[in-house]
């Protein structure tokens, strides 16, 4: 199975960025996109994200041999739903969601009987809108792949040929599996930051603004992450909320038995801990998932 032809649904970061890195990479694919906001739109097909930016979905979709869907995962069955008239019979679905399971029962539900792929490219950066986009967002990146039962190897493949070309790293996984595993490393540590950052804001008073002021790395990190588009992430954790749960629950009882620690200065346990997590930062580093230049290698 040959991909010639995509339609991007939703022309923000990621949607933008798959155009750009088709593109960049001089790939022998055609491309196209639609976006339900007309201003976006408008200044996507100003930055060239796609090559033919539609007035509907049906018509971004037609002849497309992949259609991938860039939308909030609460906007999954929408999306589907907008594309179904337009879809070619062979037509292989994805998206790029960060919850696979509820993602694969939105689609099922809304395209029977289409060949549905769900995938995760596991990057991103705080911001969003078309203008956030670029080229090399997934060089290097992972992209997970959950394919259902009795998925079409031959579409199976295509699809993880053009992730590969964009630069990524694929790997298959179980949907339900995926969403406890980013659970761990992505919606837990969004919840925190989102939290901590709401704490600050609260005591903005009390502190008379130093909070923001006398920011340091720790709390200028939680507010980048913060910044992160609220729709997204507010159908992230509705969508994947008994895996997130789960999590929160293993997290808050280890966050217990730090304060157990603190109070009784044992020293030992606290040294414990940061000595095993910073091994596990010096793990993410040598994999190549971030940078060990000061201030993770951001530009100033």
């Amino acid at each position: 199975m040959t991909i010639a032809r995509v339609a991007i649904i939703g022309l923000g970061l990621l949607g933008g960025s798959i155009g750009l890195a088709i593109e960049a990479r001089g790939l022998a694919i055609a491309t196209t996109g639609w976006d339900r906001d007309p201003d976006v739109r408008a200044r996507a097909a100003s930055r060239r994200l796609v090559g033919e930016v539609c007035d509907t979905a049906e018509a971004a979709v037609a002849g497309a041999d992949l259609v991938i869907l860039c939308v909030p995962v609460g906007a999954m069955d929408n999306a589907a739903q907008a594309i179904a008239p337009g879809l070619a019979p062979d037509a292989i679905i994805s998206d790029v969601g960060s919850s696979k399971a509820a993602v694969a029962t939105a689609l099922a539900a809304a395209l029977p009987g289409a060949c549905i792929i769900p995938a995760h490219p596991v990057a991103g950066t705080e911001q969003s809108g078309p203008d956030a986009g670029f080229a090399t967002l997934f060089a290097g990146r992972w992209c997970i792949i959950t394919p259902p039962d009795g998925c079409d190897p031959a579409a199976l493949e295509a699809l993880s040929d053009f992730w590969t070309a964009l630069g990524s790293r694929v790997e298959l996984m179980d949907a339900a599996h995926h969403d406890l595993v980013l659970a761990v490393t992505s919606h837990i540590p969004h919840l925190i930051a989102y939290t901590i950052v709401g704490t600050a804001s609260d005591l903005e008073d009390v502190t008379q603004s130093e909070v923001i002021k006398y920011s340091a790395g720790g709390f200028r990190d939680f507010t980048r992450i913060a910044a992160s588009d609220p729709v997204m992430w507010r159908d992230v954790f509705l969508t994947n909320k008994g895996a997130v749960l789960e999590m929160l629950g293993r997290f808050t009882e280890d966050l217990t038995a730090m304060q157990r620690a603190i109070r009784s200065a044992d020293g030992d346990a606290l040294f414990d801990l940061f000595t095993r997590t910073r091994a596990i930062r010096r793990a993410v580093v040598e994999q190549g998932q971030d940078d060990e230049r000061p201030d993770f290698g951001r530009e100033h």
